[in-house]
C-alpha cells in the first residue's frame, strides 16, 4: 500500500486544508445550532474528516460519490461550496438544492455529489446505479458510496454488492466504521465483521480512518482497479469514534445537557454540565421557541362565514358501503 511519499506537499496541504475546513464548519454548525439560528437538525461529522477527505482526494471530478445523513463532510471533501451548504440548511434559495432538501439531501451533481441520504443505507442502489451508468459508457468513471456500520445491516448492502459483483460494475463501497449506529453500540447488534461479508464478493481493505494518506491509498488501489475493468472493491476506514464523542455532540447541539469526553465514560467520571433552566428538551430556547398560530388570529373576510375545513367536507359526503357477495 502506497504511504502518500509519491503526493506533492501542495496535495498534503489540500488534504489538510480541507480537513481544517470540514471540522471549522461542523463546529460552526452546531453552535449555530445550540443559539437555535436555524430550524431542523444537523447531524455532525466531527472526528471522520480524514476518511472524506483521503477517499476524495483519490477521486475525479467526474466521479460520483453518495453520501449519508453525516453528509456535511462529505459534501466538502469532494469540493462543494462551503456558502451554498450553509444556505441549503437555512432553507434559503441559493442553496445547493434551493433550500428544499436540509442538512441530509445537500448535492451537487456537477461534482459528482449525488447527494446525502436521510435513510440508512439509502446510498447503496444509488451509487450501484451510477456505476452501472458508467460500466455501459464506459467512460471510466467510478462511484464510491459512503455508508457506516449501522447501514452495513440493510439488506440493500448485500444486494448491491452481488449486483456489482456480478456485473462487474466501477463500485466502491467505503464502509466508515466509528462502532457506533446511531446511540447503539455497533457490536450488540452486528454479528461477525462487516469486510468479511464484502470479502465473498470483492476485495477488501480495513484501513486506519483517522489517517488520511492511508485511507486515500486505499481507495485509490480500488479506483485504478475499477477503471482497468477489475469490478468492485470494499474499503474500511475505522475511525474510532465511542459513545463518548456521540454524547458530547448530542449536548453541543442542544447547548445544553450533561456532557461527558470518552475518557471521562471510561473512567466513570460524572457529567461536568447539566442542563439550563432557560432551554427547553426541544432544544429550542424559551425566548425564541416558534408558538403555533392561533385560529383566532387568521384574517376573515367581512360578511362571510368561514367555509367548513376538510375533514368536515370529507365527513359530509355520502360514501356507499360494500356490499358482501
Amino acid at each position: 500500500m502506497q504511504d502518500g511519499s509519491e503526493l506533492a506537499p501542495v496535495e498534503h496541504l489540500a488534504m489538510f486544508e480541507r480537513m481544517v475546513l470540514i471540522r471549522r464548519a461542523e463546529e460552526t454548525l452546531a453552535a449555530m445550532k445550540a443559539e437555535a439560528r436555524f430550524q431542523g437538525t444537523v447531524h455532525l461529522y466531527i472526528g471522520q474528516e480524514a476518511s472524506a477527505v483521503g477517499a476524495c482526494a483519490a477521486l475525479g471530478e467526474r466521479d460520483w460519490i453518495t453520501s449519508t445523513h453525516r453528509g456535511h463532510g462529505h459534501f466538502l471533501a469532494k469540493g462543494g461550496a462551503l456558502d451554498a451548504m450553509y444556505a441549503e440548511i437555512w432553507g434559503k434559495r441559493t442553496g445547493i438544492c434551493q433550500g428544499m432538501g436540509g442538512s441530509m439531501h445537500v448535492a451537487d451533481l456537477s461534482r459528482g455529489i449525488l447527494g446525502a441520504n436521510g435513510i440508512v443505507g439509502g446510498g447503496f442502489a444509488i451509487a450501484t446505479g451510477a456505476a452501472y451508468g458508467a460500466h455501459l459508457r464506459g467512460d471510466g468513471r467510478v462511484a464510491v458510496c459512503f455508508f457506516g456500520d449501522g447501514a452495513a445491516n440493510q439488506g440493500s448492502f448485500m444486494e448491491s454488492m452481488n449486483v456489482s459483483a456480478a456485473w462487474n460494475l466501477p463500485t466502491i463501497f467505503v464502509c466508515e466504521n466509528n462502532g457506533v449506529s446511531e446511540f447503539t453500540v455497533s457490536s450488540t447488534v452486528t454479528g461477525g465483521a462487516i469486510a468479511d461479508r464484502a470479502a465473498a464478493f470483492m476485495p477488501t481493505a480495513v484501513v486506519d480512518g483517522n489517517d488520511v494518506l492511508a485511507v486515500r491509498a486505499a481507495v485509490a488501489a480500488a479506483v485504478e482497479r475499477a477503471r482497468n475493468g477489475e469490478g468492485p472493491s470494499y474499503v474500511e476506514p475505522v475511525t474510532y469514534r465511542t459513545h463518548g464523542h456521540f454524547e458530547g455532540e448530542d449536548a453541543l447541539l442542544r447547548g445544553s445537557g450533561a456532557y461527558r469526553s470518552a475518557e471521562e465514560i471510561e473512567a466513570g467520571a460524572p457529567p461536568r454540565r447539566t442542563r439550563s433552566a432557560g432551554t427547553s428538551s426541544t432544544c429550542w430556547p424559551r425566548a425564541s421557541r416558534p408558538r403555533p398560530r392561533s385560529r383566532s388570529a387568521a384574517p376573515r373576510s367581512s360578511g362571510r362565514s368561514r367555509p367548513p375545513s376538510r375533514s368536515r367536507r370529507r365527513a359530509s359526503r355520502s360514501i356507499p358501503r360494500c356490499r358482501s357477495v
